[in-house]
Parts: C-alpha cells; sequence; structure tokens
C-alpha cells in the first residue's frame, strides 16, 4: 500500500528586499518545489513575463478570481487564487507561495495544518534599500515602498504568525540556505511518517 502524501504549502513572507523570491527560487531549484503563480495590478518589471513572475492582471481582471488573500501595497492589488494553488498542487504536493504577511495571516485562517511559513529577515532595515536598487526597482517606488505602513508592519512577525512561522536571517545567504534546508527536510520527513 503506497503513503499518501499531504499537500504542503511553503509560505515565504517577510519585507520586500529580505529574499522570499531568492528563497522560492532556491526551492524551486533545489527541492523541485513550485512557486504558485500569484496577480497582480503592478505593471511588470523589465525581466518579469506573465505567467512566470507574476499574472499581470487589469483592475477589472483582477476582480475577477477566486482569492484566498488579496491586498493592496503601494497602490495596486495583489493576490493568490484558489485555483491556482489546486492547479499546483495536482502536479505536485510540495509548493510554495510569496506573499506578504496579511496574506500569509489569511492562509493561516484558512488552512493551518497544510501551511509551513517561513518569515524571512534581516538584522538591519538599512540593507533593504540596496538590495532593492539592485533587483532594478524605480528609486520613487522603492521610496513609496520602504516608507509604507506594509512595509514597516512586514519586518516583524505578526501576532497570529507568531506560533507557527519558521525565522530565516537574511544576512548571509549560506546561513539563511542552512536554515531554509534543515526546515525543508524536516517537513519531508514528517509528512512521510505521518
Amino acid at each position: 500500500m503506497s503513503k499518501t502524501v499531504t499537500n504542503k504549502l511553503f509560505i515565504i513572507t517577510g519585507a520586500s528586499g529580505t529574499g522570499k523570491t531568492t528563497i522560492s527560487n532556491y526551492l524551486r531549484d533545489n527541492y523541485g518545489i513550485q512557486r504558485v503563480i500569484t496577480h497582480t495590478t503592478r505593471p511588470p518589471r523589465a525581466n518579469e513575463l506573465d505567467g512566470r513572475d507574476y499574472y499581470f492582471e487589469t483592475e477589472t481582471s483582477f476582480s475577477q478570481n477566486h482569492y484566498i488573500e488579496s491586498v493592496s501595497y503601494s497602490g495596486y492589488h495583489y493576490g493568490s487564487s484558489r485555483e491556482a494553488l489546486q492547479r499546483a498542487w495536482r502536479r505536485q504536493p510540495y509548493v510554495s507561495l510569496v506573499v506578504e504577511t496579511k496574506g500569509a495571516e489569511a492562509y493561516a485562517q484558512v488552512m493551518r495544518q497544510q501551511i509551513v511559513v517561513l518569515f524571512m529577515t534581516v538584522s538591519n532595515p538599512e540593507v533593504l534599500l540596496p538590495r532593492l536598487e539592485a533587483r532594478g526597482d524605480q528609486p520613487t517606488e522603492i521610496e513609496k515602498r520602504l516608507a509604507s505602513a506594509e512595509s514597516k508592519r512586514d519586518l516583524q512577525v505578526p501576532p497570529a504568525l507568531q506560533s507557527i512561522a519558521k525565522m530565516i536571517n537574511n544576512d548571509n545567504w549560506l546561513a539563511a540556505k542552512q536554515q531554509v534546508d534543515a526546515i525543508i527536510k524536516a517537513e519531508i520527513r514528517q509528512n512521510f511518517s505521518e
């Protein structure tokens, strides 16, 4: 008799510039854990593609999806749809999702047993500005984002996630990667032993 593996969603959250996308890419490249594509009304950056990085939506098309969570952030809408999550789980039992902390809280309310929250942080928030500049964001967008209430909020683990979030300090990529490896391996081991 073969073991049924429980679907798991690795939620990657934290402030802009803490390395959420880097971690998501690492999970994909090293564990085959694909990212659930989310929706946004913000314009694509130069290197981004629709359907790969985000589903880039208009205000009208954005409102037609079924979301577990959706937020407005720096003047744009972001959300993750139930349909995209189910499509991802049909392909494989482990998937990841990059969301801000309010989105992570929404998932914790809806499917707490199926999520693993990876909270990305840095010791000094001043390193976030050069990281955002290095990824090609426009200076006015960076300034607006770092000054936003959401950005300041996302520097701390919200109370609703404190008991389940796994903290990953990304001051040093090698150390952050080791923390991620330990978490992923433990989750996979536990899933197969249940």
